[in-house]
Order: C-alpha cells, then structure tokens, then sequence
C-alpha cells in the first residue's frame, strides 16, 4: 500500500461529540470484565445504578474517532495494526453521564523499518460540553505492522518507564470471559480482529483477541481494587505498553510495585496471562492522588 506519513500528520479528523449515560458506563464496565463474580459488592456500583461508580479507564472511549486506520484514504494494512501503548491523563474525576467531544490529532510519525513497520502517535482531550472542563487527554501508539521501510529517518522507540526487578509487592488475578471483547466492542470499537475470526486468521491470530484496552480495563480494576479502594477519583495519570495480545477468556495477572517516587504517590506494574505465561503489558507507570 501507497503510505503518505505528510498526509496523515496533516489530516483533519472530524471533532467527535458523543452522549453518554448511566447505561453506556455499565456495559463498558462489563466489556471490561467487572461483575463476573455477582456477589462481589466492591464491583457492583460499576454495573449497577445505585450509586453507580465509572472506571477511570472507561476515558479511552469517550469521544472516540472509530477504527479511523481502517478508512480508505489513510493507506494502512489495517489488518496488521496494533495498539502499541496508551497514556491517560485525568483533568477531572468521570461523570457518570455527560455530552462530551474531541478531536483527534496524529502527533508523530515513526518508521521502524519494512519488517517492524510504523509507529503513529495521536492524541484527543475530552472536554465536557456542558461545563467547558477538559476531562481527560488520551495520548495512542499505534504500530501499523504492514507499514514500515517508507523511507524515513528511523528514530528510536518512545522512552518507556522501568518496571522494578525486584518481586512485586502485591499480585491481582482477575478473569476474562470468552464473549468479553464481543462486549467491549460495543463501546464504539468496532475493529473485526476482535470479532472475526477470519480476519484475526489473516492477522496471523488463532482466533480474535481481546482489544487492547479491554486488558487495560481490566488491569485499571486491578489497581483500584489494589491501590485505592475502589476510589476511581484517585486515579490521575497513567502509562503503559502493549506488548502481547490477550485472548478473551484468559486470566490476566497484574504485578504491583508500590510507593514509587518521592512522595510514594507512583505505582509500577505489568500483566501477565497466566494461560500464555507472558507478559501482555509493561513498563506500567500509575500516579495517584
């Protein structure tokens, strides 16, 4: 495929503005995997309307631009891409309901080489609507595998954060279900890698994973469930990279370093699938409040 690096920096995307409620918080809790234990009452104001909770995580699909890699004029093996790392910043704490918008923008521009293929940083601010607030900035990596060797200056991979060599301070398990991303998908993710199973064949996947982000939920309950009570206004910045796919049922394992920093404030973690035994996410960096 013809790739233009120039035109996809210079590309406007369309600003986003999207409605949410109560109900649309509770299905992406559950496309996250919260509430498969029914009896587990730390879970329960996530998916459930009486004192209704959002996950701070629940910030990756506010506003949204879609499956942009996937549109015609943008040249990508789209099959190929994966998501790379992701960092939040949160503004504000979620409301539970909200007119919110933002527009997405591609920051940067990286070619790893033909076999590698090409890294694409892009970043949207969620604002609210209503009160002007910014809510929260999502910074993606995305690394477009069938897109490499178009010919510029190779440039080093992002600085990323140490995780500690040392054993964790804590473990979470927490399960996957088998139809979780067929959930999770239904909070604006539409990529059929995670639904198809021809098209995650193609990818040279044994069946459709898990979405990125999904694993991310997942680990964000962790550390909640971990670090802050269950308190998601704690949460106020985050980091991490992807570095294997998870498959939905699978039990993803978060490591925990605590008290990192200065002022004990900074968290360093990774996720295992105990199933695969491999690490799915590295280099984690949370800063709490």
């Amino acid at each position: 495929m013809t790739f233009d690096p120039e035109y996809l920096l210079n590309r406007k995307f369309p600003t986003i503005r999207q409605t949410y409620n109560a109900k649309d918080c509770m299905l992406y809790a559950l496309g996250v995997g919260m509430g498969i234990d029914p009896l587990d009452e730390d879970c329960l104001p996530f998916v459930y309307e009486d004192g209704l909770k959002v996950s701070p995580s629940q910030s990756v699909v506010l506003a949204h631009p879609g499956f942009w890699a996937k549109e015609e004029d943008i040249n990508l093996d789209w099959v190929k891409v994966l998501h790379a790392g992701q960092e939040i910043i949160w503004h504000k704490p979620l409301p539970v309901s909200a007119t919110v918008e933002a527009t997405t923008r591609i920051t940067e521009i990286a070619d790893k080489g033909e076999k590698v293929g090409a890294l694409i940083v892009s970043d949207r601010v969620v604002r609210d609507v209503e009160t002007g607030d910014d809510l929260c900035t999502l910074v993606t990596t995305i690394l477009a595998r069938g897109n490499g060797g178009f010919g510029e200056e190779r440039r080093s991979a992002p600085k990323t954060d140490v995780v500690p060599s040392t054993e964790p301070d804590e473990t979470c398990d927490l399960p996957t279900v088998p139809q979780q991303a067929l959930i999770y998908r239904l909070s604006g993710d539409f990529n059929p890698l995670h639904a198809s199973p021809a098209i995650a064949r193609n990818a040279g996947f044994k069946a459709p994973i898990l979405h990125g982000l999904s694993t991310l939920g997942v680990m964000t309950h962790a550390l909640m469930r971990s670090c802050c009570a269950y308190d998601p206004t704690r949460f106020k910045q985050m980091r991490l990279r992807f570095s294997s796919p998870v498959y939905p049922g699978e039990t993803i394992r978060t490591e925990i370093w605590r008290n990192q920093g200065e002022e004990g404030k900074e968290i360093a973690f990774r996720c295992k699938s105990l199933e695969q035994d491999k690490i799915v996410i590295n280099n984690g960096y949370l800063l709490i409040d």
